[in-house]
């Protein structure tokens, strides 16, 4: 164990230490290199670092530089020193954090974790918490508590009873909101499609002037950063609106929640406390390994009752928390210890710097990309840009260069009917020079994308 431990700790390091000279996005050799894998599983038993040579060895270079300084593809950042090293640490561990009584050292480092979570959010202090896989477990637990809530107050027990026959609920969400919103709805039984939709503005923001006039059992879903622009809607005119009318309002603050942390982005948070829920992830700007949602509900009876689950054979009985009855799952790693790691590591100073420097560097793609004579889509008012380099055939190009070039790595999307490059700037690992390398790679990338004819001064 210790021999295989140490070489595998030795390659993963070396694959580390390979992100800023490696292509971010695998090679085609790299990608036909993976059907190396596809074999029939042999009768005899191999020798556990010949498994690990073989996945190093195809798989690494097979891989999405993911968790290094210039992949901007997604809203996703690396994972910082200290939350991997606690991530090798707690799987070493091997602990199934669902009780106190088992698994005590887990289950204090996630209580921690949500309190301190709590504070630097700025969220109500008493709320109850979860540690999930991701935003959409993180919606689909915060909306389970809070069709819970809504239903109980007109008589209903929908654990027991379930929707058959359940006075209906309203769901009111943005047009924009994101995809794993609608999901976890579906998932929940509140459907897709009943959703009521809410005009945006040209930011993607919902207009609270359309917002319906709401009553009975009501749950109303608001964005705090989209996952296009980075724009937040208003949550306290929303809630002004909402003054009395009993609804609950869930927060998907996947990413942009963070922003709170930010002094010069918090004004675009404003409010967000009042809601009754929130989901958000720490695989983003927290940067830790996946998978790392969480939940916020501020009535933890709510979420207790949605979530908890008790049988004979369970030690349950604790006065400590027990975080398998906050969570959708029993059985789960115990997700909180790499949350706990990175804000011990961080500090309130090292998130708040972390984020306000990303958003720094997103100024800075736009300015230059702007200054080049590309069009800027959004307002940057936090990480995320949207640039397009001409018709929807020439960014679609440029995107494709930028990806097969190497130097970094950009998605594309289609944003209120415009094709657009998006660069999302979430990595803790990204500096300065990271940026400016990118930029130069983007505009060397685009002039040659250019039809010959076309000139600097003439780009749209």
């Amino acid at each position: 164990m210790n021999e295989l431990l140490s070489a595998t700790a030795r390659r993963a390091l070396r694959y580390l230490e390979s992100l800023n000279d490696r292509p971010v996005g695998p090679t085609p050799q790299a990608m036909q290199g993976l059907a190396a894998f596809d074999v029939p599983l042999q009768e005899e038993s191999l020798d556990p670092r010949l498994v690990i040579e073989e996945l190093d060895e195809i798989g690494s270079p097979g891989t999405m530089a993911m968790a290094g300084p210039r992949f901007f593809g997604f809203v996703i950042g690396g994972s910082l020193p200290a939350a991997l090293a606690a991530n090798w640490l707690a799987s070493a561990w091997d602990q199934n954090t669902g009780l106190y009584n088992v698994t005590p050292t887990t289950a204090v480092l996630e209580e921690v974790a949500l309190r301190w979570l709590l504070d630097l959010l700025g969220l109500p202090a008493g709320c109850a918490g979860a540690f999930v896989t991701g935003t959409t477990v993180a919606h689909i637990t915060a909306l389970a508590a809070a069709r819970h809530a809504v239903l109980r107050r007109v008589g209903w027990n929908v654990e027991a009873d379930g929707l058959f026959g359940a006075p209906p609920i309203t769901v009111v969400a943005g047009v924009e909101a994101h995809p794993t919103l609608f999901k976890a709805l579906g998932v929940l039984g509140m459907g897709r499609s009943r959703v009521v939709k809410v005009p945006v503005d040209a930011q993607g923001r919902m207009r609270v002037d359309a917002l319906p006039r709401v009553s009975g059992p009501t749950i109303v879903c608001v964005q705090s950063g989209n996952v296009n622009t980075g724009a937040f809607d208003s949550v306290n005119e929303i809630c002004d609106r909402l003054e009395g009318s009993g609804a609950w309002v869930h927060v998907d603050g996947a990413f942009g929640l963070w922003a709170r942390v930010a002094p010069s982005r918090a004004p675009f948070v404003a409010g967000v406390e009042r809601a009754d829920s929130w989901a958000t992830d720490g695989h983003k700007w927290l940067n830790v390994p996946f998978d790392s949602g969480i939940a916020f509900v501020r009535d933890g009876d709510a979420l207790r009752a949605a979530m908890a689950v008790t049988a004979e054979y369970l030690p349950s009985a604790s006065e400590h928390r027990n975080p398998s009855d906050h969570t959708p799952e029993l059985s789960r790693r115990a997700r909180g210890v790499d949350v706990w790691a990175a804000l011990r590591a961080l500090g309130r100073q090292g998130v708040t710097e972390m984020i306000e420097r990303s958003c720094r560097h997103a100024r800075r793609f736009a300015d230059a990309l702007s200054a080049a004579g590309y069009e800027i889509l959004n307002e940057v008012v936090l990480n995320q840009v949207l640039v397009s380099f001409g018709d929807p055939e020439m960014t679609t190009r440029v995107i494709s260069g930028i990806q097969a070039d190497g130097t970094c790595w950009c998605g594309g999307t289609v944003w209120q009917g415009r094709t657009a490059m998006r660069i999302s700037v979430i990595g803790w690992s990204t500096t300065d020079s990271d940026v400016e390398r990118s930029i130069e790679a983007m505009l060397r990338v685009a002039a040659s994308a250019a039809p010959a004819t076309e000139s600097a001064g003439t780009k749209s």
